[in-house]
């Protein structure tokens, strides 16, 4: 069985207040999106796409990938303007595989047994992704700020990434994004993630499996003082 992860790492990260990308910011001495792609390098992951800016990819390949000997990274291509766009361009250097892992490049705490979770959804159900149960009431509001429903809490979670799809499946769901992202797009759906590619364009149900707390996404500048903290507890 051959695993691909596809890592992200060509957002700007404008919620920063930096000049740096989130990806690339200092955490312990070494970029964020190092140990993204660490995690995927020790693990069971056979090979990985890193999908960068165009502006960025000597960087990665320089000062990321041959710097830190990351030997399971096959290609460094461009991302697109949206991150579907980037996902799409990593999918098309991926020759063959079983079950693709698609993670964002600022998640840099994933630990592989969330990997494994991730892996064991996929192969029961297709399509997976890696959430945690939302601590909080969540209240959905209309256009002036009014509360117009309050789901119930035990069924709603906070989707993470790696999302983990069989090859074949998320391929075919692409591919008919592309024929169709004009008229989804003239419709008003913003498609956030690669999840929602699926359920849009197949008729495969996404299975949902616990990730952890400590999966964190780097957002904002508190993210990485938590960042810090998680990776030297």
């Amino acid at each position: 069985m051959k695993n691909v992860a596809i890592v992200l790492s060509a957002g700007r990260g404008t919620r920063m207040n930096s000049d740096v990308p989130k990806q690339y910011m200092e955490l312990e001495g070494k970029p964020v999106l190092y140990y993204s792609l660490k995690a995927m390098e020790d693990s069971f992951i056979d090979e990985i796409i890193l999908v960068a800016g165009a502006d960025d990819i000597s960087y990665c390949k320089e000062e990321i990938v041959a710097k830190y000997n990351l030997s399971k990274v096959k290609a460094v291509v461009a991302g697109g303007k949206e991150r579907y766009h980037s996902v799409w361009n990593g999918l098309r250097c991926v020759a063959d595989a079983d079950y693709v892992f698609i993670h964002d490049g600022a998640r840099p705490v994933v630990k592989e047994d969330v990997l494994l979770r991730a892996l064991d959804g996929a192969k029961e159900c297709d399509a997976c992704v890696v959430g945690v149960p939302v601590k909080d009431t969540i209240k959905i509001v209309d256009e002036e700020g009014l509360v117009t429903e309050t789901p119930p809490r035990n069924r709603m979670f906070q989707v993470q990434t790696p999302q983990v799809f069989k090859y074949p499946l998320i391929r075919s769901a692409y591919e008919r994004l592309q024929k169709e992202e004009t008229a989804l797009l003239e419709k008003g759906v913003a498609i956030t993630d690669d999840a929602m590619v699926v359920e849009l364009l197949t008729d495969t149900k996404v299975k949902i499996v616990m990730g952890s707390y400590e999966n964190i996404k780097i957002t904002t500048p508190e993210d990485l003082v938590l960042a810090r903290r998680l990776i030297n507890p």
